[in-house]
Order: structure tokens, then sequence, then C-alpha cells
């Protein structure tokens, strides 16, 4: 069994049963003792800021700031891309508590331990 899940969302409200699948799986893996890296990438880079998770809606789905909380007060953590960040004009200090920004160095450096699992959503 994988010591650490990373999960890779590359969708947001442009496709949103594969975003809060993704968001699910998270904040599942989290509550249940596993070491957790969730990384915004593409239209699910607006959920690291302040506010806009709340605006996302999906019927039969756990609300995402739920999520985010649940990711977050489990030991996970919660990374934006670089690039998705800069093509928003986001910068860290407009983030969530919690959150970062990284580039793909840090991506593959999380990934290619043994007893890692990466997922893309």
């Amino acid at each position: 069994m994988a010591k650490k899940l990373v999960i890779k969302v590359t969708a947001g409200a442009d496709a949103p049963e594969r975003c809060s699948q993704a968001f699910t799986v998270a904040a599942v893996a989290a509550a249940s003792g596993v070491e957790v890296s969730l990384w915004l990438t593409g239209e699910s880079t607006w959920f690291a800021l302040p506010g806009r998770a709340a605006e996302f809606e999906l019927p039969h789905a756990a609300p995402l700031p739920d999520l985010i909380d649940g990711i977050l007060t489990g030991g996970g953590s919660i990374t934006v891309c670089t690039q998705c960040a800069a093509r928003r004009e986001i910068e860290e200090k407009d983030l969530i508590e919690g959150a970062r920004i990284a580039g793909a160095q840090v991506f593959v450096s999380e990934i290619m331990p043994d007893g890692v699992q990466a997922l893309v959503y």
C-alpha cells in the first residue's frame, strides 16, 4: 500500500464531476491517515483562492470547502502549479491558508520515491 498519495486535478468547474472526485478521494485518503498532496492545475487552480471553492456546486457531492478543510486538517497539502498560477496572475499571497505554489520539479520529486501513488484527474 502506498504511504503517500499525490493527486493532480486538471479540471475545475469546466468538468465538475472529475474535479469533485479528485477532491473527494484526497479528503477520504487524508481522513484515513494517508499522507496526501493535492496539486491544482488548470481551472482547478481557482479553488486555492479564498471563497472560490464555495462557488462550486455539484449535486450529491460534498462541498469543496469541506473537502479542502478535510485535506488540510488531515495533514495533507495543497499545491498550485506555478505556470497555472502565473497564467491567472495568482500569487502566493492570494492563496488560502495552507496552500502554496510550486513547479513541475517539485511534483516530480513527490511522485518518484518508492511508496508513492500518483493519480491524475
